[in-house]
């Protein structure tokens, strides 16, 4: 992601030795420091793309029928089988239901 593209891994290794130690050893990647070249921003990108006619970083208009078919019938199918989902507003503490799934345990959330 921008602005410092790349890959980063952490892995355990073996401390060389007879013991068994483990230490975390850091493996990165960097575009930048690899290819010292500036890399464009991403809507420099996007936007150059556009100008030259190269769809490749696009989705075309069949696959994103196919996206919306698929999620139109998840969508479908879940309001079929639930159809009393327990909607609640944004920014609340969820419905009722979740209140009452962790009262049955005897538990409650701890409101600060």
């Amino acid at each position: 992601m921008q602005p410092d593209e790349g890959v980063s891994l952490a892995i355990g290794a073996k401390v060389p030795g007879q013991g068994m130690t483990i230490r975390t050893v850091h493996m990165d990647f960097l575009y930048g420091g690899a290819f010292r070249t500036g890399m464009p921003e991403a809507y420099e990108r996007l936007i150059l793309d556009t100008m030259l006619g190269d769809s490749t970083l696009f989705t075309r208009a069949d696959e994103v029928e196919e996206q919306w078919l698929l999620v139109d019938s998840i969508v479908a199918a879940w309001q079929r089988d639930r159809p009393s989902f327990p909607n609640y507003p944004a920014g609340s503490w969820g419905p009722p239901s979740a209140e009452d799934l962790l009262h049955r345990d005897g538990r409650s959330w701890r409101r600060h």
